[in-house]
Formats: C-alpha cells, sequence, structure tokens
C-alpha cells in the first residue's frame, strides 16, 4: 500500500480490491489473490476481518466482553478463514519440483485417496472428502512427488467454492504441471451445509469426476481407474 493511502487510513481489503480491479482481475470466492497482496498486508487484513467479525457477533447479540468463551472468538475466526480453511486464497502456490519421465512411464497411476477440507461459498460449511488421481503419462510428461499431489489438493480446496468448480480447477493445474496424455480427477465429500442445516440430511455426499485426454476417449481406461476406487470410500 502507498504512503498515501495508508495517510488516507484506507482499509487494506479496499486497496487489494483496488489492484485487483485495476489489474481486471476478478476476485471469486474461488480465486487465489495472493498476487496482489503486500508483504505485511495478510496481518493487516487478520485485523480488519477481525474487527469486522466482532461486529457481527454484535449484531448476534453475544457478548465478548464478559463471556471468557467468546473474548477472542472474532481474532480466532479472523485467523482460521485467512491462514487455514481459506488459506488458499491468500497464499502462494506451493513450490513443486518438476521432474523429466526418464523412465518413459506410461502405466496408469493412481494418487488416493487425498482428504480433502474445503467450505461451501453459499453457507461457508465445511466440505469434507477424499479424492482421487488418475494419470497417464508419456515420455515428455513431468513427473512430481506423491505429496506433491497433496500439497496442490489442499491448496486449490482451501477456499469457499462448489464442488463441481473445485474438481475443475484441481484438474487444471495438475494438466499444467505435469502434461499427461490422460488425467483423471474424483471427488466424493459431505456437505455439511445438508447435514448441518437445510434438510439436515448427514447421509448424502456427492461424488463428481473430470475427465481428460485418454480417460475421455479410451473406455477400458476409464473402467480400470473407477474400478480401483474403493467404493466404501
Amino acid at each position: 500500500m502507498s504512503d498515501t493511502e495508508q495517510d488516507q487510513g484506507t482499509p487494506v481489503s479496499v486497496a487489494i480490491r483496488k489492484r485487483l480491479q485495476q489489474a481486471g482481475k476478478r476476485f471469486h470466492a474461488n480465486d487465489n489473490i495472493s498476487d496482489f497482496i503486500k508483504p505485511g498486508e495478510l496481518e493487516r487484513l487478520l485485523d480488519e476481518v477481525e474487527n469486522k467479525f466482532k461486529g457481527v457477533l454484535e449484531s448476534l447479540v453475544i457478548d465478548t466482553e464478559s463471556d471468557h468463551n467468546t473474548n477472542d472468538t472474532a481474532r480466532r475466526v479472523a485467523k482460521m478463514y485467512l491462514k487455514e480453511v481459506f488459506g488458499g486464497r491468500y497464499a502462494d502456490q506451493p513450490k513443486i519440483t518438476e521432474f523429466p519421465n526418464a523412465e518413459h512411464l506410461n502405466e496408469l497411476m493412481i494418487v488416493g485417496p487425498i482428504t480433502v477440507r474445503s467450505a461451501c461459498s453459499h453457507h461457508f460449511c465445511p466440505v469434507i472428502g477424499k479424492v482421487w488421481i488418475g494419470v497417464l503419462p508419456n515420455e515428455h510428461t513431468n513427473v512430481i512427488g506423491l505429496s506433491k499431489y497433496v500439497r496442490l489438493a489442499d491448496w486449490i480446496m482451501s477456499r469457499p467454492q462448489i464442488q463441481e468448480e473445485a474438481v475443475v480447477q484441481l484438474a487444471d493445474l495438475i494438466q499444467e504441471k505435469t502434461q499427461p496424455d490422460g488425467l483423471a480427477v474424483v471427488m466424493n465429500a459431505t456437505h455439511y451445509c445438508m447435514s448441518w442445516r437445510g434438510v439436515k440430511d448427514s447421509d448424502s455426499r456427492m461424488i463428481n469426476s473430470v475427465m481428460r485426454g485418454a480417460f475421455l476417449k479410451d473406455p477400458n481406461l476409464r473402467r480400470e481407474f473407477l474400478s480401483l476406487i474403493p467404493r466404501e470410500a
């Protein structure tokens, strides 16, 4: 933020939003905006969110002065949103080392189940489930370590969003990083906006998939991948 902005007391969220708008970039709930946050601003944003959430608690008629259980709730919620459950919006993409496919691997590889935690952008309720990733490499495919798939999945999922878009974003990122002949991503998750509120159905789950390349063209490959995912998961 410039000295002028600081002197005028501009909230840091306003300064960040202005940069995004000037660059013609969107800032939807499931977007990463880390490129537009300057050093030190995340802590200032945390302070701003804390102060505004105190106002939410006041409007809910919750006593945060004499109730020891809610004294620091606003601060805890601000840290939870900015650094944990929505951290994928504000943190840079994890550094991923890519290696050439020196052994010319060309057989189906499956990574999973990866436990993922997200939140629906409609009610900010948890979405918790499992992800499986199928990769059909070729001699030009970049190879990344097993743990790197987990890091990329966590970075994408740690944002408020809907599951259908989250799976596409994860597939796009892995496709960009590895350039395989085929890519498949399946997510199976429980949505607490259904079990905690609304119809309060605790057994309902959403399963959706994205298939790219060889997984779209070859039904046998697609069938093999799906058959290797445990049904009870």
